[in-house]
């Protein structure tokens, strides 16, 4: 089915399918993570946790919410950011008990109170403190466990900043890192401008046949497999344009055996928009959830045939029996 696609394993890890689901901070959770698998996506990443957060806070309901894995998601990788290799470790080893398959290491955020506590995109610009962390998690995890990281292309486009990107992107594969995912934006660049795939291409080339991800500007099943073909790139993970469009990873598979795309009907979004907010309001509880959802159901409007007036129907939800009379409404 997928022969000209390259099959995508991550150390011991079997992945198959190259396109896969990143980790998107206040997305990724559970309920997402299950829907996009049923729907096509080989293996999802969790959202992105702080290491703190992880062996502080998440305990009793939270540690369910933000730490539950089920059966059906293998494998499922978690994302982790901090700034110190001695709180990252107790959460990566926590994370690993609780049974996710991989863990991922965030060297990519560009979020400026992130940056402004020392993680995420701050480490491209400290190699030093990047590699510990790197030598560390990968020393302390069990040999099974892949260690991979998430890096953009620099903290901006100084030839200064692209020195320190390969220093740590070639320090990561030496200490043991099974793969890196490459975005093809700076940090500065936040989420303007387009993702230099030309970059990620060179990033590749340079890392030979090491396994190298691509990300950025991923919104179509086409876009997917143009950045394998264009970049040489082992897989790609698809963020936001998997957001409310989880039939994303099915598509992608129709067009990689060249079948034709087919959009999913008014029946079919309702159906997944039912499942996924059954989903959250176990996950979150029916009080909660609601709040949780609208984001959700923004997105999933862009799909709808009238999606402002859908947008708007899904903004004004309040409950969940709101929500079942958009579903009625909207999509009969």
């Amino acid at each position: 089915m997928d022969k000209q696609l390259p099959q995508l394993r991550i150390g011991p890890v079997e992945i198959g399918f190259p396109v896969v689901q990143a980790a998107l901070a206040g997305y990724s959770d559970w309920p997402m993570r299950v829907i996009a698998r049923r729907l096509g996506a080989p293996y999802t990443i969790a959202e992105v946790m702080l290491d703190r957060f992880v062996v502080q806070v998440a305990t009793g309901r939270k540690a369910r919410r933000y730490i539950r894995l089920d059966d059906e998601e293998h494998p499922c990788g978690a994302q982790l950011m901090g700034s110190q290799p001695a709180e990252l470790l107790p959460a990566a080893e926590k994370l690993v008990r609780a049974g996710f398959d991989v863990i991922d290491l965030n060297f990519a955020c560009p979020v400026k109170k992130v940056l402004g506590k020392h993680r995420g995109g701050f480490l491209l610009g400290r190699p030093q403190t990047a590699l510990e962390i790197v030598a560390r998690l990968r020393d302390a995890l069990p040999a099974g466990v892949p260690l991979t990281v998430k890096m953009r292309s620099g903290l901006d486009d100084t030839p200064e900043s692209r020195q320190m990107f390969f220093e740590i992107f070639d320090g990561a594969f030496r200490l043991g890192a099974a793969a890196i995912t490459v975005h093809g934006r700076t940090v500065r660049q936040r989420y303007e401008g387009k993702s230099s795939w030309q970059f990620i291409r060179q990033a590749k080339q340079h890392a030979g046949s090491k396994t190298v991800l691509g990300s950025g500007d991923l919104f179509t099943p086409q876009a997917c497999l143009e950045m394998i073909e264009q970049t040489g790139v082992d897989g790609v993970t698809a963020a936001r344009g998997a957001i409310g469009n989880p039939w994303l990873f099915r598509q992608a598979r129709a067009l990689a055996a060249g079948e034709p795309i087919r959009p999913p009907s008014l029946d079919e979004q309702r159906e997944v928009i039912a499942e996924h907010y059954r989903l959250a309001e176990e996950a979150y509880g029916p009080r909660r959830c609601c709040r949780v959802m609208r984001k959700f159901g923004i997105k999933y409007a862009k799909l709808h045939p009238q999606p402002q007036a859908v947008r708007d129907a899904f903004v004004a939800v309040a409950n969940s029996g709101e929500w079942q009379e958009v579903l009625n409404k909207w999509y009969p």
